[in-house]
């Protein structure tokens, strides 16, 4: 086969069979909760209670994330079967989006052990929501402000510009290839974090706000008015906070 049609097919593989298991425990936490869900619904948060909170993060990352690389993923892989200078095979995309994804890896236990914090003090209700509606609107006005922000804007150019992106940051050979999925997720991590931290605030099984979310994610990223949608988002979610502020 293709090497570029197996690439296209394992990010198509790999995301779809993520959206598939986020999707089973969504469709049950907000359901019957006697599926797949009902291992979140524990009193007691023990070592594996917890690695599979944390694998839910990690696979609801790579769900939302990874076709969002998908660009850098598929010019790393072109360029590196035209080139000429040694040390650059196609097969090498593979530890460019490990690193990547490595990257959310390391977000996803941050998030857990935030979500574990705030259960502990009952910030978070038993659905994994912000209990407070003074929360829901705090968080969803400081995200907005990130939304404004300068390193968010410098991280989301870099996001939005892999051609370019690679020209500076590709270095030859496999440790070459995965420091620079490492840097991708980097500055992915920087544009997107406070976005995702948004799922403790609608709910972090909540399907219609993780899909909400891996839209204006894809928009803002990879769309031709991607800094536009940043600017909408940072209004709309400061408008938002206000008016349950306020109501």
């Amino acid at each position: 086969m293709n090497r570029r049609l197996t690439l296209v097919a394992a990010i198509v593989l790999v995301s779809a069979a993520s959206w598939y298991w986020i999707g089973k425990l969504g469709l049950d936490m907000y359901g019957s909760m006697t599926g797949a869900s009902a291992w979140m619904m524990t009193p007691v948060w023990d070592a594996p209670h917890v690695v599979l909170l944390f694998l839910m993060w990690t696979v609801m990352m790579v769900a939302m994330m990874l076709p969002s690389a998908s660009p850098l993923l598929l010019i790393y892989n072109g360029v590196a079967k035209r080139t000429t200078v040694p040390g650059y095979s196609p097969s090498n995309v593979y530890l460019v989006a490990l690193g990547y994804l490595l990257v959310w890896t390391v977000f996803s236990a941050a998030a857990t052990v935030l979500q574990r914090v705030l259960s502990s003090v009952y910030v978070l209700n038993p659905m994994m929501e912000l209990e407070s509606r003074r929360a829901i609107a705090a968080s969803l006005v400081l995200v907005g402000f990130y939304q404004t922000l300068p390193i968010k804007g410098a991280c989301l150019k870099h996001c939005r510009a892999p051609v370019s992106f690679l020209a500076d940051h590709a270095k030859p050979g496999a440790r070459g290839a995965f420091e620079l999925g490492l840097r991708h997720g980097i500055y992915c991590v920087g544009c997107c974090w406070a976005l995702m931290l948004l799922l403790l605030a609608g709910g972090v099984m909540n399907l219609w706000v993780i899909v909400a979310l891996a839209v204006f994610v894809a928009i803002e990223k990879l769309s031709p008015f991607g800094q536009a949608t940043r600017w909408f988002g940072a209004v709309s979610l400061v408008a938002a906070g206000a008016y349950l502020l306020i109501s």
